[in-house]
């Protein structure tokens, strides 16, 4: 079984999401009918796929730390996908993605319901607002979600402290990712710092945090979890960049190579200019970042990574970033299934093809 999937963790996330997003539908249908199509898509966005990776890994957290499971902390974890919701929608906005999850991005879904009813003004431009204020809406019922839940206040008061702080922190890691493809910087340095910021703070320590502040954790458990999520949530990232080039469309739901396309400065890329040649290295910056780079080019790349040694170092690097998560997770005295199901985490979290 899926650790995922342990405890009913999926289902009940998705319950509470349901249940939360039927709130928020009847509450813009009363404002006004035009708002139905921002609820769908809402709808469709969030419970529509999804790992359920960060609600997983702060219950859990929650439970290694002594806490007793309910429904209402599950509703208050589920929050967390809002967070992940917002940031993918802005993300997909920023890179100009044509797709998530096999699915027409969100900016290109309302650019095209613009074309169909044959509407005034620029359909992209209109399709690019849509998805700012879906995205910051998003991040606004994380709030109402996590308050609403039914939890104690004081420990409300704890996690919010976390949820605050994970917030900031993937939004200026977002500016950071954008900044590097601006400026060129491919140093494997500001690729790390990039992935620590935009996404492993964000998708594994801080949600251990969180579940941590709701249990009133010890010092040492706090620690311990920053130890384990630090590296893994790395680790997260670093399989995701070699997804973005490497990956199965049929699996990820993103065009082949779409990384390259983007130009996005990963620590794969980074380490490709570190060892390749000077033809190596002026062919990957020249086609970095281009829109237009066909499959041909994107196999060309592939090939030029894998030969550089750029990709056998960062699946190293995945597994040295794991097992040292892993050895902090084992020097704290935490709930056996918690344990279990962390360990387990790491493992389905760096070994996906999605």
């Amino acid at each position: 079984m899926s650790p995922v999937d342990r405890a009913g963790l999926r289902q009940r996330v998705d319950k509470a999401l349901t249940e939360f997003l039927a709130g928020q539908r009847a509450r813009l249908t009363g404002v006004d009918d035009a708002l139905v199509p921002v609820a769908e898509a809402i709808e469709a966005f969030v419970l529509g796929g999804g790992k359920r990776l960060r609600p997983a890994f702060a219950y859990w957290g929650f439970r290694g730390a002594g806490g007793v499971d309910s429904d209402q902390v599950l509703t208050a974890l589920a929050a967390l996908e809002f967070v992940q919701a917002s940031a993918l929608i802005h993300d997909d906005l920023m890179d100009r993605s044509d797709t998530r999850r096999g699915e027409p991005a969100v900016h290109r879904r309302f650019a095209a319901r613009h074309r169909a009813a044959g509407w005034g003004g620029d359909p992209d431009g209109f399709g690019d607002a849509a998805a700012i204020l879906l995205g910051d809406l998003c991040l606004v019922w994380s709030d109402e979600l996590l308050h609403s839940a039914g939890l104690d206040l004081r420990a409300v008061a704890r996690a919010r402290l976390v949820f605050d702080e994970m917030r900031t922190e993937v939004t200026v890691g977002q500016y950071l990712d954008v900044l590097t493809q601006v400026t060129g910087d491919t140093s494997v340095e500001r690729a790390s710092k990039v992935a620590r910021y935009k996404s492993a703070k964000y998708t594994v320590e801080r949600p251990l945090l969180l579940g941590a502040a709701l249990a009133d954790a010890t010092a040492d458990v706090r620690t311990a979890y920053s130890a384990y999520g630090l590296p893994l949530g790395e680790a997260f990232q670093l399989r995701d960049d070699v997804l973005g080039v490497f990956g199965d469309p049929a699996q990820t739901g993103k065009p082949a190579g779409d990384d390259l396309r983007e130009g996005k400065r990963t620590y794969l890329v980074a380490a490709a200019v570190e060892a390749t040649d000077d033809a190596g290295r002026e062919l990957l910056l020249s086609r970095l970042g281009d829109p237009e780079l066909d499959e041909q080019g994107v196999t060309q790349l592939r090939e030029l990574i894998s030969a550089s040694g750029a990709l056998a170092r960062t699946e190293q690097r995945i597994v040295t970033l794991t097992d040292a998560a892993l050895a902090a997770l084992a020097a704290v005295d935490l709930d056996t299934e918690a344990r279990q199901a962390l360990v387990d985490l790491a493992i389905a979290a760096t070994r996906r093809a999605d």
